[in-house]
């Protein structure tokens, strides 16, 4: 098993952040469950970075995971998230991507598995726009799979993954309790005997006017400074692994 995930913040991690600071993410949960389960070695690489656009995350690295050698068994793909909150929006092009890096996998003999975003709309700004837009990209993608007869991880109509305990601060990223959820579903399509992760709701998210203020100050403002620069959180970075590691039993 060679097992290799390609996206944006949500593959890479983002929100599942490890004492020394490094972020962990439900792909990484995916790979170590896969090592627990699958006979013999599973190898892992992961080449998502946290701001990339549908067009780079199928272009350049779904193109190196091709690259990879040994080829890989197993590929993941999500995105089109960022793609989401950028005027003019082009679905049918995001569409023809998706289309292009399933046809990739398909005429490799690769096992593909594609997976929509988790709904972060219900607490953000704008998330009406968002939501709405996303809606479509899930539908087209589900015929995209059916049309290619792979897989397809529907987080974004993940009902329980919606609520707030799942979610950072930043209201956009998955906390750890999200992440583990995410590998759960992975791992159920995957054929393992899974179960989602399932947290306690504690009690509600303050939404009061000083809750707000903070939220706004510390998380929307450097988001809209970076677009009016236009920068990305992922600028300068790579992905995570960019060659084979082998992975520890979970």
């Amino acid at each position: 098993m060679r097992y290799v995930a390609v996206g944006d913040s949500f593959t890479e991690g983002m929100g599942d952040e490890l004492p020394d600071g490094s972020v962990r993410g439900w792909a990484d949960l995916v790979a170590a469950g896969l090592a627990s389960a699958e006979p013999g070695s599973v190898q892992y690489a992961n080449l998502a970075i946290r701001g990339r656009l549908l067009d780079p995350i199928v272009n350049d690295q779904l193109e190196a995971a091709m690259a990879l050698s040994p080829a890989p068994t197993l590929v993941t793909l999500n995105g089109g998230g960022n793609d989401m909150m950028r005027r003019g929006t082009d679905i049918e092009r995001l569409v023809g991507l998706l289309d292009r890096a399933i046809r990739r996998c398909v005429d490799a003999g690769i096992r593909m598995v594609v997976l929509s975003g988790a709904d972060p709309s219900e607490r953000l700004p704008f998330g009406g726009v968002i939501q709405r837009r996303a809606e479509i990209l899930t539908t087209r993608t589900r015929e995209l799979v059916e049309k290619y007869d792979i897989e397809l991880v529907d987080v974004f109509h993940d009902v329980e993954i919606r609520k707030a305990p799942y979610w950072s601060a930043d209201r956009l990223h998955l906390n750890a309790a999200g992440h583990q959820r995410v590998a759960g579903l992975v791992l159920t399509q995957l054929g393992h005997d899974h179960a989602a992760h399932v947290v306690d709701p504690g009690p509600g998210e303050s939404r009061r006017v000083l809750a707000e203020a903070r939220y706004y100050r510390e998380h929307v403002l450097p988001w809209v400074t970076r677009r009016l620069r236009g920068r990305s959180s992922g600028d300068d970075r790579t992905g995570k692994y960019l060659d084979w590691v082998p992975v520890e039993t979970a």
